[in-house]
């Protein structure tokens, strides 16, 4: 299995309580809560950042884990973590280009796996609902304790939706600040009405002024809100 070394920013205390708080509320969501989505309503709110940081978590405690990409439109999370050298990614499996094991890579982070998505293809939505896509899914679960998908945002795509009926949960990313609460609701109501359960919200890029405020608000409810902060929050604000 080909191996990678993953550009990972050392992260303040203040984001890696957040991450472990988010890693133990997915816990106590049941142990059947293993194939987990992740999507937010628009572009920019910190999804992948969400999704890397969560699987880096559930590795650093001896869980194994996979990361999927399954942003098949315009992912970024290969530059993001500055990974090279990977030729295929999850694109090419599902059209049937290669075999399930030419596109997991392992990582420098023990127990940390990551499927990149590979080149932008012209039908990302007929990709996810085949067959070859809830096959694959069904196979990790006989590797891998759990499986972190990151989708595109369902605010802009459906494919979140449809990746939402495979997933035993999801966790919706959402920039504070910045999305509208309708707009919010409606993305919950998607990922519910594609059988998806919502596990929580992450509420993320909280400016520190309105750190506590936040805190004494989310703190602690797991299963539908929570609360995560950047670097790049702790460097701006």
């Amino acid at each position: 299995m080909k191996k990678v070394n993953l550009s990972i920013e050392k992260k303040s205390y203040a984001t890696r309580e957040a991450v472990r708080t988010l890693r133990t509320n997915l816990q106590f969501c049941g142990d059947d809560k293993r194939v987990i989505l992740v999507t937010s309503c628009v572009p920019g709110e910190g999804k992948t950042s969400v999704s890397v940081s969560l699987a880096e978590s559930i590795a650093d405690m001896g869980k194994s884990v996979i990361l999927v990409d399954a942003d098949i439109r315009k992912s970024v999370m290969a530059s993001r973590l500055g990974i090279t050298g990977v030729e295929k990614g999850l694109s090419h499996f599902l059209s049937g280009q290669c075999v399930l094991a030419d596109v997991i890579v392992a990582t420098n982070i023990p127990k940390f796996h990551i499927l990149l998505s590979g080149p932008e293809a012209p039908n990302p939505t007929e990709l996810l609902e085949s067959k070859r896509f809830s096959g694959m899914l069904e196979s990790m679960k006989n590797v891998y304790d759990y499986i972190i998908i990151d989708c595109p945002p369902l605010g802009v795509v459906i494919d979140a939706a449809i990746v939402g009926r495979l997933s035993d949960g999801a966790i919706m990313v959402v920039e504070a600040g910045k999305t509208k609460y309708r707009l919010a609701q409606n993305v919950k109501g998607q990922l519910e009405n594609s059988g998806a359960t919502v596990l929580g919200v992450v509420l993320n890029k909280v400016e520190r002024k309105n750190q506590k405020r936040y805190y004494n608000k989310y703190y602690g409810s797991y299963k539908y809100e929570g609360y995560y902060r950047t670097d790049d929050d702790e460097k701006n604000a």
